[in-house]
C-alpha cells in the first residue's frame, strides 16, 4: 500500500514538472539592442560628468583655499585665521551638500535614470509577460542577473521574441 501511494505521489509530482513551462530572457541583450535605452544611458553618462565636473570645482576651490591659508597662516590674525578656516569649511560643505543632491540615494541622478528607464523597462517586461502568456510559461528568469543559471538551452531563450515584441527584428 506505501508502495502504491508513494509511486502515485512520484507520477502526480512528474507530472506537475512537466507540465509547467519555463523560459530564459536575457535583460542585457534586450536593452543593448533597444536604441531607447542606449540613448537613455548616454544621457546619464553626460549629466553624470557633468555634475561631477562642479562638485570636482567646488572640491578643488576648498583644497586650493586650504593650500593658500597654509601658506598664509604665518601672516594671519587669530581672527583672519578663524574666518579663512570658517570658508574653506563652508566651501567644503558646499561641495558634500552638491554631491549629496547630485548622486545621493535620493539625488538628481537617481530621479533622471528614474525618469528615463522606467517606461523602457516597463515596456520591456509587459512584452516578456505578453511573450509568456502566449506560449503558456509559468516562469521566466533573467540569464544576465545572478541567479545561478549555469546553463540553459538556446530553445528557451525568447529574448529575440521579446525584442520583436517590442518592433525591433533581431
Amino acid at each position: 500500500m506505501k508502495k502504491l501511494f508513494l509511486l502515485l505521489v512520484l507520477c502526480a509530482a512528474t507530472m506537475s514538472m512537466q507540465a509547467q513551462k519555463f523560459a530564459l530572457v536575457d535583460m542585457d541583450y534586450i536593452f543593448k539592442n533597444i536604441p531607447a535605452y542606449e540613448r537613455a544611458n548616454e544621457q546619464l553618462s553626460q549629466v553624470s560628468k557633468k555634475w561631477q565636473a562642479e562638485v570636482d570645482a567646488l572640491t578643488t576651490e576648498a583644497q586650493t583655499m586650504y593650500k593658500n591659508y597654509q601658506n598664509e597662516v604665518v601672516f594671519l590674525s587669530k581672527e583672519q585665521k578663524k574666518a579663512k578656516q570658517d570658508a574653506i569649511m563652508e566651501k567644503e560643505k558646499q561641495a558634500s551638500d552638491l554631491k549629496r543632491k547630485y548622486f545621493g540615494a535620493d539625488g538628481e541622478l537617481f530621479k533622471k535614470r528614474t525618469a528615463l528607464m522606467s517606461p523602457i523597462q516597463e515596456e520591456v517586461y509587459n512584452a516578456i509577460k505578453d511573450v509568456a502568456d502566449l506560449r503558456g510559461y509559468q516562469l521566466v528568469l533573467d540569464r544576465a542577473s545572478d541567479t545561478g543559471i549555469i546553463f540553459g538551452s538556446p530553445k528557451i531563450d525568447i529574448s529575440d521574441e521579446v525584442l520583436r515584441k517590442l518592433g525591433y527584428s533581431y
